[in-house]
């Protein structure tokens, strides 16, 4: 074979393998993007805005996306202490995919945070749950830290205590 012909395949096969390489990270890219747009959907309708974005349920879910997940200072009181939701965009940014995949199996949240539909959720939808909150990336501060039960917290919150009707005629 004659150095110009070897060269030549040579050439077809660089192209080739150029264009593959293309295409496999068109195909990684297009996967990523699938995912965020599926965590996107996973947030909004799993609930995660209700607690960690201020003023979502007041709202109506009219606030603006870049204020998503950026953590609440109203806390949630009940036998467990006051409890408030964390800002997930900077928890993200933070944590790894592994780690963030076994803290959602763990069952360590305090409550209110329904954990056990967390815990539920495919290792797939975990992942685009990451991946979403990741692309917004970090904003806002911390949440105010727990308070444990009989310390009195400095901000307002809910109470989630069970109560007792006053008179058998308001349980009918």
């Amino acid at each position: 074979m004659k150095a110009t012909a070897v060269m030549a395949v040579a050439a077809c096969a660089l192209l080739l393998a150029a264009d593959w390489a293309q295409a496999a990270e068109r195909a990684t890219t297009e996967a990523k993007n699938g995912a965020v747009a599926r965590g996107r959907y996973l947030v909004k309708t799993s609930g995660c805005n209700d607690c960690h974005t201020p003023g979502y349920m007041p709202a109506n879910g009219k606030v603006e996306e870049k204020l998503w997940l950026t953590g609440d200072g109203i806390g949630f009181r009940g036998p467990w202490g006051t409890t408030y939701a964390s800002n997930l965009r900077t928890y993200f940014q933070h944590i790894s995919e592994k780690a963030w995949i076994a803290d959602a199996r763990s069952g360590r949240m305090r409550p209110p945070m329904p954990w056990f539909n967390l815990s539920a959720m495919s290792d797939a939808d975990l992942r685009a749950i990451r991946l979403y909150v990741r692309s917004l990336g970090a904003a806002g501060g911390a949440a105010p830290a727990y308070v444990p039960p009989g310390e009195e917290p400095r901000t307002p919150f809910f109470v989630f205590e069970p109560q007792q009707p006053k008179t058998a005629a308001a349980t009918r």
